[in-house]
């Protein structure tokens, strides 16, 4: 087959040249290939492909074959790895086409059996995933498919996963004795779980590097006698489907999942029951929540449900009277959106431009068609359909949109479509912004078909141009809301029946989208509904603060969810005149606590659980003094054991709260917040350890001369330790060797006597209390790992590590540091440690157990998301290794845990380049940096970084920039840490 090369024509004879692979609203009638945005890259794909011979090869030196790897692997990275992983796609779709293709792709994902196991299953459901995108990646580029016919397959297939996964959970749970289904073979029929696609699921427009995004509710009556175990049954039935579709290993992941737009996310539990929904959408349901039902749609589960759920709820979206309220709601809506992500009037250059927010974006276009199907759906039951450009046509022709404006948003939706999705092929990353580097520009211009950069940038506009002007004429005669909360009017009436008009305007004004929520929420406050509220004094206390207390909510990011918080810290006060009489005598306290409660859920939760924590925003931002010497005089008073894990709890979890506080705010750096928890820790550690033995003592006698030393390894042992780290453990002890038992009534081996002592030691660091343990231990670095003793004689760590220590526990062992015991058995257990380090090894094996070690953390440990500094690519791991293990091939100098100290003096002795080692340094400060304000905000494991946490995290480590540039930082650092670790360690094995 003849290859055709699209080329810029330019149709009108004037103005810039389109890029005609966009505008086509059909697909045409022979593939055609655009020329390779990176021909090295491209040329790099077609050798490596025909290499693998037989019909690959033979594919790769055909005319068609090789223009199809030139322009994907010139195009996309992510596309030339599946061609190599998945050889045997390209020849399909070329031979037989992309239909047939995703056709067999979705036949044999259907055969895979719902009673196999779950391992099976997810592998097959990645596979089926990387076939069809790959697939639908081909069809697009060539333009086989058209827009709609690639977010159809990519739809389909998500259908599919759902369906599969759901008839597995279910028979699971049946197989369990947990529910009992009516159909065991035919596990979803009757099961009483719906899953309610949403978006663009919903629409059968999903992306190519789209979200899923998911309703899961159940029936309690399909299961009756089961009472309260049915939430938890389904419970985890939701959380094992979304691990089943989000789950990463080397053979990728099927869809990232959100279950956010469920009912009252902050506080539902995952899959929540039929009734709730339905009572929660009838009497609290805003405008924003209909318009997402709009494109509610069963997809898997149980689905006459799912229909059953969308027939009952049709009255709260479709309104029989004409609702031009929900014009201002969603307008309002999309301006916060715009202020949350920074966005503006289209500027003069795309580079960085998001597609899809950004104005005359893919969101303008759906917004615009949402909200005049909720003017006029309620009339008009033709106008309640689901899908973006059918709902066009369909106003067009009800009159409700002018036919031009129809047409001109129907091609602009397919040219921004078909370049999203051209963006998220590139690196199959959920990114809706143009490349913001010219380089990049230039390559991406290439793969959509266009002469170059200038010509695209120019389409594009055309058309956001366009769109922009009639998003606009959807929402005229709507006035202009007021630029934020500074001013706006406070005063509150909340008498009566009904939500007062004024008090709802001045709320809108603050910024707040659910004033009658709020509404209703201060009433209860008013009548006593909170126990803390209930006295005349705090009623009176409430309403003098209760006005700047709005006004500090307000000016978060999301106001609604800061005053959630609020109120579910108020609600577990015993009384609120302490608090509130904090506030009145104390108002700069209320900014403090207001960003706490607007950014970090996760101190929030922390708050309303330990509501005096909130003396701890009374004092300064900055570092505590000496940490011990303020942690034994609180112990002053302690009589026993339990007083002093008691005390030592409350004080190490009200200065962890502090700590938090203080570097969300930018008062602490991340080395100086590291520094002051980690003296935090040391205190706890050492001022424990004799409480600890002295009970011990008292229970099993007295050892003569025996001595224990706790060695610290890992974030702790370097001094670095973040938000909810845990403490990486080693106890060592020694005792003269003719003592071979301890005296007293129950004398005990030596060795027993101190592996008890550990034991107990390890119970009272870990042991719960009400706000948690003291800390989360974990012992896996001491010599055998989980199959040693939980403590190891000073003589046998000699030995171990003279004979048998793997590189990754002498790699480890570089950030040790004894962090209690007496002076004397410290001093020689820092020797023993420093003998260790220096045995000799060699260099080069020691390089290739750490490259090797690397690559197996990166098959068996992926990150979890794009904010996963630690494991990814590049990230804090690989910064660590390299400090680590040229310390161990150069030798190690004492007080050099800190990988930033590692690399100074690396410098200094000649084995680093300075240039390098300022990289590093600079990347282990970044990558300490977003994984501490990710977990101070949302905890740890967090996937995902809501815009208020966003916000707070650019305040801290990228002052004045946006995400997206702080992203395009992050990539840049881990290429260049990457890069120095292949140099100087080798390639991950």
């Amino acid at each position: 087959m003849a290859v055709q090369v699209r080329a810029a024509v330019d149709v009108t004879g004037t103005g810039p040249q389109p890029c005609p692979t966009m505008d086509a609203p059909q697909p045409p009638p022979r593939r055609s290939w655009p020329h390779p945005g990176d021909p090295a890259a491209a040329e790099r794909l077609t050798e490596r492909y025909a290499a693998l011979g037989g019909p690959q090869a033979a594919l790769a030196a055909s005319p068609d074959g090789a223009a199809a790897l030139a322009a994907l692997g010139g195009g996309s990275p992510y596309l030339s790895d599946l061609l190599l992983r998945d050889a045997d796609v390209l020849p399909q779709v070329l031979h037989q086409g992309p239909d047939a293709a995703v056709a067999g792709a979705l036949q044999t994902l259907a055969a895979v059996s719902f009673t196999a196991p779950r391992t099976q299953i997810a592998a097959a459901l990645r596979q089926a995933k990387r076939h069809v995108a790959l697939i639908a990646a081909i069809a697009d580029v060539s333009g086989a498919w058209g827009q709609a016919a690639v977010t159809v397959a990519l739809s389909k297939l998500a259908e599919r996963a759902l369906t599969l996964a759901v008839a597995h959970l279910m028979r699971t749970a049946h197989d369990a004795g947990e529910i009992a289904l009516p159909y065991p073979d035919d596990p979803a029929r009757g099961c009483g779980l719906a899953v309610l696609g949403m978006g663009k699921l919903g629409a059968r427009e999903l992306n190519y590097s789209s979200d899923i995004d998911l309703v899961l509710l159940y029936d309690p009556d399909a299961h009756p006698g089961r009472g309260d175990t049915l939430s938890a049954v389904f419970t985890r039935a939701a959380r094992a489907l979304v691990a089943m579709m989000e789950a990463r290993d080397a053979n990728g992941y099927v869809f990232r999942t959100d279950l956010r737009l469920r009912p009252d996310p902050a506080a539902t539990p995952p899959a929540v029951a039929l009734p709730a929904a339905i009572a929660y959408y009838e009497s609290m349901g805003q405008n924003w929540e209909r318009a997402a039902m709009i494109k509610a749609r069963p997809v898997a589960g149980d689905m006459a449900v799912g229909e059953g759920f969308l027939q009952a709820i049709r009255p709260f979206v479709w309104r029989r009277g004409l609702d031009f309220a929900a014009i201002a709601d969603i307008q309002a809506m999309k301006r916060r959106i715009n202020d949350h992500k920074g966005l503006g009037r289209l500027p003069a250059d795309l580079a960085g431009f998001d597609l899809k927010l950004g104005q005359g974006g893919i969101r303008e276009i759906e917004f615009a068609a949402q909200t005049l199907q909720l003017v006029w759906g309620g009339r008009d039951p033709a106008l309640r359909g689901r899908a973006t450009l059918p709902m066009l046509r369909r106003l067009a022709r009800a009159g409700h949109l002018p036919r031009r404006a129809c047409a001109e948003l129907t091609v602009a939706y397919r040219v921004l479509r078909r370049a999203e999705h051209r963006l998220q092929m590139v690196q199959d990353r959920q990114t809706h912004a143009l490349p913001s580097k010219p380089a990049d520009m230039e390559r991406f211009a290439a793969f959509m078909g266009c002469p170059g950069p200038a010509a695209l940038q120019a389409h594009l506009r055309t058309h956001l141009t366009r769109v922009a002007a009639r998003y606009a004429a959807v929402f005229e005669g709507v006035p202009d809301l007021p630029a934020g909360p500074a001013g706006a009017d406070t005063t509150l009436d909340l008498s009566g029946m009904d939500d007062p008009p004024d008090t709802l305007a001045a709320l809108e004004r603050m910024g707040y989208r659910n004033g009658p929520g709020i509404v209703a929420t201060l009433r209860g406050w008013h009548t006593g509904r909170l126990r803390a509220l209930r006295s005349a004094r705090a009623r009176e206390l409430l309403d003098g603060v209760l006005p700047a207390m709005l006004r500090a909510l307000a000016a978060q990011a999301d106001p609604d969810a800061a005053f959630a918080r609020l109120d579910a810290l108020l609600s577990r006060l015993p009384a609120g005149v302490p608090l509130l009489s904090m506030l009145q005598r104390n108002p700069a306290l209320l900014d403090r606590i207001a960003a706490v409660l607007g950014a970090a859920p996760q101190l929030a939760d922390h708050l309303a659980r330990v509501p005096a924590a909130l003396e701890g925003l009374l004092q300064p931002g900055g570092a505590a003094p000496d940490a011990h010497r303020q942690l034994s005089g609180r112990l002053t008073d302690a009589r026993s054991l339990e007083d002093v894990l008691a005390v030592t709890r409350r004080e190490v979890r009200a200065e962890e709260f502090r700590l938090c506080v203080a570097q969300m705010e930018g008062w602490l750096d991340v080395d100086a917040a590291g520094l002051a928890r980690t003296a935090l820790a040391d205190a706890a550690l050492s001022l424990l350890l004799p409480a600890v033995l002295a009970g011990h003592q008292d229970r099993y006698g007295a050892l003569p001369g025996g001595e224990v030393a706790v060695v610290l390894l890992g974030k702790a042992g370097s001094r670095e330790m973040m938000a909810g780290s845990d403490l990486d453990l080693m106890l060592i002890y020694d005792h003269p060797a003719d003592v071979t038992e301890s005296g007293g009534p129950r004398p005990v081996a030596a060795s027993q006597w101190f592996i008890r002592a550990a034991h107990a030691y390890v119970a009272a660091l870990t042991a719960p209390g009400m706000e948690g343990p003291l800390y989360d231990v974990d012992m896996r670095l001491r010599p055998s790992g989980n199959k040693g003793p939980v403590a190891v004689s000073l003589a046998a760590f000699r030995q171990y590590h003279a004979q048998d220590a793997w590189t990754w526990e002498r790699m480890s062992l570089t950030r040790a540091r004894v962090a209690a015991g007496s002076p004397a058995m410290c001093a020689r257990v820092e020797a023993a440690i420093a003998e260790a380090l220096a045995a000799p090894r060699d260099p080069a094996q020691t390089l290739a157990d750490a490259a090797a070690m690397r690559g197996r953390l990166l098959r068996d440990l992926p990150p979890t998301g794009p904010w996963d500094t630690k494991l990814r690519p590049g990230g804090g791991i690989e910064v660590e290794f390299i400090a680590q293990t040229l310390q161990l091939v150069h030798g190690v100098q004492p007080g050099c845990q800190a990988t930033r100290t590692a690399l100074h003096a690396l410098t200094q002795a000649g084995y680093l380049p300075a240039s390098d080692a300022a990289m590093l340094a600079a990347a282990d400060r970044l990558w300490r940096t977003v994984q501490s304000m990710v977990r101070i905000t949302v905890g740890r494991g967090a996937a995902d970084l809501p815009a208020p946490a966003a916000q707070a995290l650019l305040r801290v480590a990228h002052a004045g920039l946006d995400v997206p540039a702080l992203r395009a930082t992050m990539d840049a650092t881990a290429a260049a840490a990457r890069d120095a670790f292949v140099r100087h360690i080798g390639p991950p094995a």
